[in-house]
C-alpha cells in the first residue's frame, strides 16, 4: 500500500477523532455520537483504493486505539430492531457511546439480526451481526471493528484449510441450522436436541445420484431399502427415520412444510406399509446449500407427521457464479449405467436481491440380480423353449427422463420489508417389473382350480359361446408341458375351426409372461412469502404455498384375461394426484424479561387444504370382459378381470377428497442463567374430519463447562390419518399363504372392510423423550451422545390380507358390491398396533492436520430398537366360536421389530491438499430380518451384517475445473445370497440393508465460473 493513501486515512481518522480525542497521556472521553461523516467516508476510501486483505489489515488497525479498547466488564442495554448493518452498527455505537469503524458500502448491503438486552460490546456485536458477512475482530490490545468475513487472513495454511472444511460443511455436522427453533440458528453442538447438518460439498462427495441416498449414507439413523418389485413402492421408496414409517418425518423446504407424495406404499416393506410420506428424491441434490436433519419429535413446533424428526433442505442462494457438472457410472455388473447433468446459476437482483436457479438431468438403467425360478426351470427342462432367462428380474427399476428444476430468489421491497420465492419441479419416468405369470399356474390367465377336487384345468375361452356351437376340450394341468398335450394343440392350431373357436393365453405367452410396471411422476410446488420488520420489534413472516404431486400408472406385457383374445397389452390403469394449499403467518421477537438474556418468543397460524384425487383408468384396464368369472351365477369361462398385476382404477372408485385443518402455535425460548437454556413449545390443531389435538414440547440444554453439556427434550406428537388412506381404493398382486392373488387395499369406510371388522381411522399418538450429552473441546473436535424413545400408540397401517370366503362375497355382492368377486383377498388401514422405539445416536467429529494435509474425520453411529408392545384383536369365526385374534401376523411383527438393522455405522475421513481431495468411508449395516415376499409363508431370512467401503478422488485440474473419480462398496460387498431364491428368482434379500447392486464405479467433472 503506497504511504499516500496512509496519510489520507490518517487525516481522515484524525479528523473523526479531533472533537473528542486527547493525546494518549490523558484520558480519552467517549463520543457523544457514535459514527460521524469522516468514518463512512474512511470505508468507502477503503473499498475503493484497495479491496486487498493487506489493506484491509492496515485500515482497519487503528480502529480503536489501545487505551479506548473497551473494558469486557462494561455492559450496556440494547434495544436495536433488525435491519440494514450501517444503520444497525450506527445506532448501536450510539447506545453503548462509543466508536466502531466499519466497510460501509457492504454494511449498506447486510440484514442484522434484531438485538434487544443487556450485553457487553463485543457479545453485542456477536449477537448483531450472528449469520451475516460482517465478523467482529478483537485485536491484540483488545480493540473492537468490523470486518468483511472473507477479508480475514487465516492464521496458517492448514488452519485455513480445515476452517474452509468446517465451513463447506464437509463432515456435515458443524454448521448453522435453523430447522428446530424459531430463535436464531444454531450449531449442531448449541442445539438443545439432536441435529446434523450436511453440506453441498459432502453431498457431493458420493457416488449416489439422489439426494435421499446420499441422505442415507451420512445419516445412520435414517435407512432406505431398495423396493424392486413392491408395487407403488418401487416408484417413491419410503425412507425410515430412527425405526419409524417414511410418513413420520416432516418434510421443509427453506423451511416451509413440504407436500407429500401421491404414492401409497400399499406393499411398504413391512414397515412402511400403507404409509403416505413426501418423496425426497424429487428435490435435486446440485441445488442444495445444507441439509438439516432434526432427530428429535418436533410435532409441537411444525405439526403433523414430525414425530420422527424434521428433515429441512436449504437451497442456494448465490447472486452469482455457478456451476455445471457431468457425471456418468455403472455397476460392476455391468448395467445401471448413469448419465446425469446438473446445473446451478446465481444471478443478482437489483441491488440484494438473488435469483438461484438449477436443473439436473439424469437417466438410469435397470439393474438385475436374478437367478431362475424354480417354476421357470421346471417347464425349461420339460422342454418349453419359449421361456426368458430370467422369467423375472430383481433389481433397480429404469430411471427415464428424470428432470428436476429450482428456484430460488428474495428482494428487498424496503429497508424493513423482504420478498421471498422458492419453487421446484420435477418429472421422471419409472420402469420395472412384476411377478412372473407361470403359463401352467397362474390362476385367471392360464388355468382355474376346483375347490372342492382341487383339480387344475387349462382355462379356454369359447368364442361362440358355452354350450353353443363348437365345444373346446378340457385339459387337465399337471406338471407335464402343456404344449404338448395333444388337445392343446388342437387349441392352437387355428387353420381348423376348432383352434379358430378356442383360445388359450398360451397362443400368445407359450412361455408365459412378466408384466412391466411403472408410472410417470410429476411433482410441482411453490411458496411465496414476505418478511416484515415492524417498529414494535415484532417481525412478520407471512406465506402460501401450493404443492402437487402426480403419478400416472402403466402396465404392458399384460393382459386383461376376461376380454380374451380382444385384449391389449399395455393399459393405463389410472392415477393419483395430491394437492396442498397452505398459508402460514408468523411473528417472532426478542423480549426483555426477569432473565438477564431477552426471552425469544415466537407465535403463529397456520391453514393448510389437502386434496386427494383418484383417476380411472382406461376401460379395458377394469372392465369385466365376456369371457370372465362371475359367482354367483357360475362360471363363465372363468378369466379374471382387469389388467393382470394392477387392475385399473373404475369410476365408481374415482373422485376426489378433501380435508381442511388449522392449527396455532407458541414457542418460548430463553436463558435461565447464562449456562441453563429452556425451550417450550405447544402447538393446538383442528382437523375437519376427526377432530382436534394439542401437543407440546419442553426441551434444554445446560453447560457444565466450557467443554461439556447436557441436553434433552420431551414432546407429545401426532400423525393424522391422510385423506388418501382414508379413502384410497387400489387392487395390486402380490405373494399370500396360497401363493400369487389380487390383493384389494380398500378404505375402512367400504363394505368389504366394513364385513371384515373395519372402522373409522383415528390420529397415531407419541411420547418423546430425548437425553443427551455433548462434548465441544475445541473448534476442532465435537462429539455428541443422544438416547431417544419414542411410544407410538394406534399406528396407522394396512391390515395383513384377509381371505374373503364364498359367503363374504355373496353376502357383498347382494348388497351392491359385484366387484367384491374380483378379490382373493383385502386389506384395509386401521389403527392396529402400538410400537416402542428407543436407540443411541453417537457423533465424533475431529479436523486436524498432518504433515501437508487437512483431515476431517467423522464417526457416526445408531442402535434402534423396536418392539410391538400392543395389537388390535379382531373377532374370528373359529369352528363355531367366535375368538378374538390379532389380525397381525408373526411374520408381520418380526418385521416391523427387525427388517431394519440395529445397528449402522459410518466412518468417514475427508482429506485435501492443494488440488487434491480424497474421501474414504466405511459402512456398516448390522443384521436383518426379512418375511421373503411379505407372504408370512414361512420364507424367513436372518441376513448376516455386510460392511462396504466408499473411496473418492477430486483433482482440480485446472482452478475451476474439477475431476472426480470414485467406487461405491468399492469391494463388491455383497449380503448372503437368498435361500429362497428359487421361489420368485431374487438372488439375494430385497430389502437387504446394504442394497443387492454391489459395486458402483463412476466419473465426473465440474465447472465452475463466476
Amino acid at each position: 500500500m503506497s504511504k499516500q493513501p496512509i496519510k489520507a486515512i490518517e487525516k481522515l481518522h484524525a479528523l473523526a477523532c479531533s472533537a473528542h480525542c486527547l493525546s494518549k497521556n490523558r484520558t480519552r472521553k467517549p463520543l457523544h455520537f457514535s459514527l460521524i461523516s469522516p468514518l463512512y467516508v474512511v470505508s468507502g476510501v477503503l473499498f475503493f483504493l484497495a479491496p486487498t486483505q493487506d489493506l484491509y489489515a492496515q485500515s482497519e488497525s487503528f480502529a480503536l486505539p489501545k487505551e479506548q479498547a473497551i473494558p469486557k466488564s462494561d455492559a450496556y442495554r440494547f434495544s436495536i430492531p433488525a435491519q440494514n448493518a450501517n444503520e444497525a452498527l450506527t445506532e448501536l455505537a450510539k447506545q453503548a457511546n462509543t466508536t466502531l469503524l466499519f466497510p460501509f458500502d457492504l454494511a449498506k448491503k447486510v440484514k442484522t439480526n434484531a438485538l434487544k438486552g443487556t450485553f457487553t460490546l463485543n457479545e453485542a456485536l456477536s449477537q448483531l451481526l450472528e449469520g451475516t458477512p460482517l465478523a467482529v475482530v478483537t485485536d491484540e490490545s483488545g480493540a473492537l471493528s468490523i470486518r468483511s468475513r472473507a477479508s480475514l487472513v487465516a492464521k496458517g495454511k492448514q488452519q485455513e484449510n480445515i476452517q474452509k472444511k468446517v465451513d463447506e460443511g464437509s463432515n456435515g455436522l458443524e454448521k448453522i441450522a435453523v430447522v428446530g427453533t424459531r430463535n436464531s440458528p444454531r450449531s449442531a453442538v448449541d442445539s438443545p436436541v439432536p441435529l446434523d447438518v450436511i453440506g453441498s460439498e459432502t453431498l457431493k462427495s458420493q457416488g449416489n445420484s439422489d439426494v435421499l441416498s446420499m441422505l442415507s449414507v451420512m445419516v445412520p439413523s435414517l435407512n432406505v431399502n431398495d423396493q424392486p418389485i413392491n408395487d407403488a413402492s418401487s416408484l417413491v421408496r419410503p425412507a425410515n427415520l430412527r425405526g419409524m414409517s417414511s410418513d413420520h418425518t416432516l418434510l421443509l423446504l427453506n423451511g416451509k412444510r413440504r407436500h407429500r407424495s401421491a404414492v401409497i406404499t400399499f406393499l411398504g416393506g413391512g414397515l412402511s406399509d400403507g404409509a403416505q410420506g413426501p418423496d425426497i428424491s424429487v428435490i435435486p441434490a446440485y441445488a442444495l446449500k445444507q441439509v438439516e436433519v432434526l432427530r428429535d419429535g418436533a410435532a409441537a413446533q411444525y405439526g403433523s407427521d414430525a414425530i420422527a424428526g424434521v428433515i429441512n433442505f436449504v437451497l442456494k442462494d448465490a447472486r452469482k457464479g455457478g456451476q455445471v457438472a457431468l457425471k456418468v457410472g455403472g455397476y460392476s455388473e455391468g448395467d445401471g449405467e448413469l448419465f446425469q447433468v446438473q446445473l446451478n446459476k446465481g444471478f443478482a437482483i437489483g441491488e440484494n436481491g438473488f435469483l438461484n436457479a438449477t436443473a439436473e438431468y439424469r437417466h438410469q438403467n435397470g439393474t438385475s440380480r436374478s437367478v431362475q425360478r424354480f417354476d421357470a426351470q421346471s417347464l425349461i427342462d420339460q422342454g418349453n423353449i419359449f421361456i426368458a432367462s430370467p422369467s423375472q428380474v430383481w433389481g433397480a427399476l429404469d430411471v427415464n427422463e428424470d428432470i428436476k428444476l429450482a428456484l430460488n430468489a428474495g428482494a428487498d421491497i424496503s429497508s424493513t420489508s423482504q420478498f421471498y420465492s422458492f419453487a421446484t419441479a420435477a418429472r421422471r419416468e419409472i420402469n420395472g417389473g412384476f411377478y412372473y405369470r407361470n403359463p401352467q399356474a397362474r390362476e385367471g390367465v392360464f388355468s382355474r382350480t376346483d375347490p372342492t377336487t382341487g383339480e387344475s384345468r387349462l382355462i379356454v375361452a369359447d368364442l361362440d359361446g358355452l354350450e353353443s356351437g363348437i365345444a373346446c376340450p378340457s385339459i387337465l394341468l399337471s406338471n407335464s408341458n402343456v404344449l404338448l398335450d395333444p388337445a392343446y394343440q388342437l387349441i392352437a392350431d387355428n387353420t381348423t375351426a376348432l383352434g379358430a373357436n378356442c383360445f388359450a393365453f398360451n397362443e400368445w405367452f407359450p412361455g408365459g409372461f412378466t408384466p412391466r410396471f411403472g408410472g410417470t411422476i410429476t411433482d410441482a410446488s411453490v411458496v411465496m412469502g414476505i418478511k416484515h420488520e415492524m417498529s414494535n420489534g415484532w417481525a412478520l413472516d407471512a406465506s402460501a404455498t401450493l404443492g402437487y404431486s402426480d403419478i400416472e400408472y402403466a402396465i404392458s406385457n399384460t393382459v386383461n384375461p376376461s376380454l380374451g383374445p380382444q385384449t391389449p397389452t399395455s393399459f393405463s390403469p389410472g392415477g393419483v394426484s395430491q394437492v396442498e394449499r397452505t398459508f402460514n403467518l408468523d411473528f417472532n421477537k426478542l423480549i426483555q424479561a426477569i432473565f438477564d438474556d431477552p426471552v425469544s418468543i415466537a407465535m403463529g397460524f397456520e391453514w393448510r387444504k389437502e386434496t386427494y384425487f383418484q383417476k380411472a383408468g382406461d376401460e379395458a384396464s377394469y372392465i369385466a370382459g365376456p369371457f370372465a368369472l362371475e359367482p354367483p351365477i357360475g362360471l363363465n369361462q372363468g378369466f379374471s378381470i382387469g389388467s393382470n398385476g394392477f387392475p385399473g382404477y373404475q369410476p365408481q372408485s374415482a373422485g376426489h377428497w378433501s380435508r381442511s385443518n388449522w392449527a396455532v402455535y407458541a414457542d418460548l425460548e430463553f436463558y435461565v442463567t447464562e449456562a441453563w437454556q429452556f425451550g417450550v413449545a405447544t402447538r393446538a390443531e383442528h382437523f375437519s374430519d376427526f377432530g382436534s389435538t394439542f401437543d407440546g414440547k419442553l426441551s434444554t440444554r445446560y453447560r457444565l463447562n466450557d467443554v461439556f453439556a447436557l441436553r434433552g427434550s420431551v414432546n407429545t406428537g401426532f400423525k393424522a390419518p391422510t385423506v388418501g388412506q382414508s379413502n384410497v381404493i387400489n387392487v395390486t398382486t402380490a405373494y399370500g399363504l396360497n401363493g400369487l392373488e389380487d390383493q384389494a387395499t380398500l378404505p375402512p369406510t367400504d363394505l368389504i372392510s366394513v364385513q371384515l371388522g373395519a372402522t373409522a381411522l383415528t390420529p397415531e399418538e407419541s411420547l418423546n423423550y430425548s437425553f443427551g450429552l455433548v462434548m465441544n473441546a475445541s473448534e476442532v473436535f465435537f462429539a455428541t451422545l443422544d438416547y431417544f424413545n419414542i411410544r407410538l400408540s394406534d399406528r396407522i397401517s394396512t391390515t395383513s390380507s384377509i381371505p374373503l370366503t364364498d359367503e363374504d362375497i355373496n353376502t357383498l355382492i347382494a348388497q351392491g358390491r359385484p366387484d367384491a368377486s374380483r378379490y382373493n383377498s383385502a386389506k384395509y388401514f386401521t389403527n392396529d398396533f402400538d410400537t416402542k422405539t428407543q436407540g443411541v445416536d453417537l457423533v465424533i467429529n475431529y479436523s486436524f492436520a498432518l504433515d501437508d494435509w487437512s483431515n476431517a474425520l467423522l464417526l457416526a453411529y445408531n442402535w434402534t430398537d423396536t418392539q410391538v408392545e400392543r395389537v388390535t384383536l379382531y373377532p374370528v369365526l373359529t369352528g363355531s366360536e367366535v375368538q378374538l385374534q390379532p389380525n397381525l401376523t408373526e411374520a408381520r411383527i418380526r418385521m416391523l421389530e427387525d427388517n431394519l438393522p440395529a445397528h449402522r455405522g459410518s466412518i468417514t475421513l475427508e482429506q485435501s491438499k492443494g488440488p487434491w481431495a480424497f474421501t474414504w468411508r466405511f459402512n456398516y449395516y448390522g443384521k436383518f430380518y426379512e418375511d421373503h415376499l411379505d407372504a408370512s409363508a414361512g420364507l424367513d431370512i436372518y441376513g448376516s451384517a455386510l460392511t462396504t467401503f466408499d473411496a473418492q478422488l477430486a483433482w482440480k485440474i485446472l482452478p475451476d475445473t474439477q475431476l472426480t473419480l470414485g467406487a461405491q462398496n468399492l469391494f463388491d460387498a455383497l449380503p448372503d445370497e437368498n435361500p429362497f431364491m428359487g421361489e420368485v428368482g431374487a438372488l439375494y434379500p430385497p430389502t437387504s440393508p446394504g442394497g443387492i447392486n454391489g459395486a458402483f464405479y463412476y466419473a465426473g467433472i465440474e465447472y465452475t465460473f463466476k
